[in-house]
């Protein structure tokens, strides 16, 4: 108690000075740099840094990671996740900002502006972020500081995208002193920012070299994860070995420490059956391990990857169906679908079963996946081979039965239906068979979907009650649950049969109602397929022209698309054995020529005799006997274009007369691939010659008439804005803008919201009423316009007079300084009145034309 109370005296004297002190926020005296020290600290940083804590636990739980892909080392800052927290983001810039405000002279004055920093970095504020960065690696008197704003400043360039300042800035930091917590955040954002530009090279060697500096908070775990990632995608399998097994040491998250298992599988090395059988028993466990339950869909998939690259494709197949029904994860719902598809369609050539799994995978896999147009692509392509081949075949079928009569085409129609039932009947006892000798002779549970969990209660062992199922279906068959099930003639469901002693009576209403079913049936099948035979010629004639065309685009899809030249020949070959006028011959021919002569044989020949013979002014001839053909086409088109050159300058001197006999010179030298210029620039001529109703229909015909290219994207452009400027004219005529302008005025900058310029043009503009128009206090006002614009004006100009005097000074000064330099905006002086009408309507249009008419004389 006694060596207490002189404590306690120092406390209050410490406290009756701090009185004193609190006062004054410039005290350079020893006691009141304690204070403020002190008060900056354990105030204002302490709540800043506690809110960027936050909002970067919040970040990183809005992350959205695919451990399939390679994880992203940082979260990507998303302006729509940042509304999120903007809140946070506001209160810690306050904390920040209020301790900068009252301890200017305090230790924790840098650190208080690099909160402030980061708060507008995640905030996507970039701009500003970066000047604060920038103030404090120039203002700053911590070195360590100074290198942590650069360190953030590289991050903020990586987001914003400005990639050659990023690099600028860490090459600077590569020269300097670091502290070694500056080192490994240097080392992680050149890291990040490599992955960013997919550079992965670079940034595991980044990743690397911080390895000795991560500490457990930096998520060690995750990180040795992407190196083994990275490493296991630039084919260092080794090294990707080496850094799943560092990462599963950090006991990671559950996620991070089961794809780790899984990838290891993946880069194991198997030079013998030993450990093939050693990463198939891996599996195995993850199946057994109820943690995993709901990861058995990715387990099954990396099993099919695993047999599919020893070739095993059956067990990769049976996996990956497996995989696609285990779990409700759509990505990996459509990889699985994908694998199957593609071992249909590059090893086994079985294109029916390839495309239908291909329809799944695209039905199944989001549209942002990597390489999603090329399997788009080659789904269309199976797609329309199956079309293709369905087609021939059911076109045949039709004319087939076209030529029988109505008896004999029952009786087909009814054969048909009998002998498919017995068919259907046999395949279901064959899967029967096959699945109670497959559950018998299946032990492993590498292919099983249900839990091997025991208990002891029977219905409650899954695996004692599927062996049951299996043994009752191997004796009875698949048995329909209902009474009397066992016996072979069932009262209730039997079908009416008349005894041999029995009177013909007429059947109840519910003993005929199985009949009338089973008639039902045949009947609908017989009467949809006699509408769709063939009777007339012209039916005839269709059927046989889309026997025809599936014949040609069958040929063309297996020599260009497949690359099965072998299958080409044949569809080609049939086609002109079948139909020998038809009008692909000319170009099937040709492309049979170029098929047997690839192959040195001498049908080449026949082919091109045969080309020349039947058809010596058609183009494939000519491209035959000529094989500059093309390229003299080709001296037409330059010619065309150099026609056109001088044509257009003509019309952009209005000399419309002068365009139209140079377009006939240009068009009197032949169609080329060039002639739709020409007829593009004829439209615009009429545009301004004829009415717009003229000008609209001959555009749209022309989209219609080249549905692809350049020419079609930039004619529905002339289109849309013909007909917006219409709209814009037709509505003008309902705005009215007052004529009076000696009224008080205000001067107004439209700019895109999309700049985030709102506060730095009111602040160039406050300068510039400071400077020259003191006398009028004016205010500079921030408004939004409409969804993509905003508006910054000025008032209460009192005159005309002096709302052109602000006009001038403007653009004679600050129009050409930044940041007006480097936005796209509109300026103008308009009267209160007129400003109501513009806000209103959203009149920018028209009010651009009535200030050009009113105030630029």
């Amino acid at each position: 108690m006694r060596n207490f109370r002189p404590f306690l005296k120092t406390v209050i004297v410490l406290s009756i000075c701090g009185f004193g002190w609190r006062c004054s926020s410039n005290q350079n005296t020893v006691t009141g740099d304690i204070y403020h020290n002190t008060t900056a600290h354990f105030n204002g940083y302490f709540y800043a840094k506690e809110k960027i804590l936050e909002i970067e636990k919040t970040i990183t739980q809005g992350q959205d990671d695919d451990p399939n892909q390679i994880l992203r080392l940082f979260p990507k800052l998303d302006t729509a996740l940042a509304k999120s927290y903007r809140k946070d983001t506001e209160e810690a810039i306050k904390m920040a900002s209020i301790s900068i405000q009252r301890h200017p002279n305090s230790r924790w004055l840098d650190d208080n502006y690099l909160l402030v920093g980061l708060a507008r970095l995640y905030d996507c504020d970039f701009q500003n972020a970066i000047q604060t960065f920038k103030f404090v690696n120039t203002k700053g008197k911590d070195p360590n500081v100074r290198h942590e704003a650069i360190v953030h400043l590289i991050r903020t360039f990586t987001e914003n995208g400005d990639f050659p300042r990023a690099e600028e800035a860490f090459q600077f930091l590569e020269k300097e002193k670091l502290s070694d917590a500056n080192t490994k955040r240097l080392f992680l954002e050149k890291a990040y920012y490599y992955q960013v530009r997919g550079d992965f090279d670079n940034m595991v060697r980044n990743l690397s070299a911080v390895d000795t500096l991560l500490t457990r908070a930096d998520r060690k775990g995750r990180i040795y994860f992407i190196i083994g990632q990275v490493y296991q995608q630039l084919g260092f399998r080794f090294e990707a070995y080496g850094y799943y097994r560092k990462c599963l040491a950090t006991n990671p998250e559950y996620e991070i420490d089961f794809y780790a298992r899984l990838n290891m599988a993946q880069v194991a090395e198997l030079d013998n059956d030993k450990n093939r059988r050693l990463i198939r028993n891996q599996f195995e466990k993850l199946l057994k391990d109820t943690k995993n339950a709901e990861f058995k869909d990715k387990i099954y998939y990396e099993l099919g990857e695993f047999e599919r690259k020893q070739g095993n494709l059956d067990e990769a197949i049976a996996a990956y169906k497996l995989a696609a029904h285990a779990g409700k994860n759509r990505r990996i719902q459509g990889n699985a679908f994908l694998r199957t598809g593609e071992i249909y369609f590059d090893s086994l050539r079985k294109f029916s079963p390839a495309k239908a799994y291909y329809d799944s995978a695209v039905a199944s896999l989001p549209k942002d996946i990597e390489g999603y147009e090329a399997i788009s692509k080659r789904q269309k392509v199976l797609g329309d081979f199956v079309t293709y081949t369905e087609t021939i075949q059911w076109q045949d079928s039709l004319l087939a039965l076209a030529s029988l009569d109505s008896t004999s085409l029952r009786h087909r129609v009814d054969s048909t239906l009998t002998a498919r039932q017995p068919k259907e009947d046999t395949k279901k006892k064959k899967k029967r068979r096959a699945e109670s000798a497959s559950d018998t002779r299946q032990t492993s549970t590498l292919y099983q979907t249900e839990s091997t969990s025991t208990t002891d209660w029977y219905f409650g062992n899954l695996s004692a009650v599927s062996t049951g199922q299996s043994e009752f279906r191997r004796i009875w068959g698949n048995i329909s649950l209902e009474d009397n099930w066992r016996r072979s003639t069932k009262t209730a469901n039997a079908a009416p049969a008349l005894s041999a002693g029995a009177t013909a009576t007429q059947p109840t209403t519910g003993e005929s109602a199985p009949e009338t079913k089973a008639t039902e049936a045949p009947d609908a099948a017989f009467n949809e397929l006699y509408k769709a035979i063939p009777r007339t010629e012209d039916a005839r004639a269709s059927a046989l022209s889309k026997i025809e065309e599936a014949y040609f685009k069958l040929g063309d899809l297996y020599y260009f698309q497949l690359e099965e030249k072998a299958n080409a020949t044949q569809s080609y070959e049939m086609l002109l054995s079948r139909f020998p006028a038809s009008e692909y011959k000319p170009e099937v021919l040709y492309k049979l020529y170029l098929i047997y002569k690839e192959k040195e044989d001498g049908l080449a020949s026949t082919y091109a005799e045969q080309l020349k013979r039947e058809f010596p002014t058609s183009t494939y001839t000519k491209i035959l006997l000529n094989p500059d053909y093309l390229k003299e086409t080709s001296v037409a088109q330059e010619k065309q274009k150099l026609i056109y050159r001088d044509a257009y300058a003509d019309f952009q001197r209005n000399n419309l007369r002068g365009t139209q006999e140079k377009l006939r010179q240009a068009n009197s030298i032949g169609e080329t691939q060039f002639t739709p210029q020409l007829q593009l620039l004829q439209i615009l001529i009429t545009g301004k010659t004829e009415d717009v109703t003229r000008y609209q229909y001959e555009l749209g015909e022309f989209i219609k008439k080249y549905p692809e290219g350049k020419l079609h994207s930039y004619a529905e452009e002339l289109l849309t804005s013909s007909r917006t400027f219409q709209e814009k004219t037709e509505r003008a005529r309902g705005i009215r803008f007052a004529v009076s302008l000696d009224e008080p005025h205000y001067f107004v900058v439209v700019h895109r919201i999309y700049d985030q310029a709102s506060g730095e043009i009111a602040q160039r503009l406050d300068k510039l009423n400071i400077e020259q128009f003191k006398k009028h206090n004016l205010v500079s006002t921030n408004l939004i316009f409409d969804d993509q614009l905003a508006l910054t004006f000025v008032g209460d100009l009192p005159t005309l007079q002096e709302a052109l005097a602000y006009l001038q000074s403007f653009e004679s000064r600050l129009a050409k300084e930044k940041p007006f330099s480097t936005l796209n905006f509109h300026n103008f002086v308009i009267t209160k009145d007129n400003f109501n009408i513009f806000y209103r309507n959203k009149a920018l249009d028209e009010y651009l034309s009535f200030f050009d008419r009113y105030y630029k004389k």
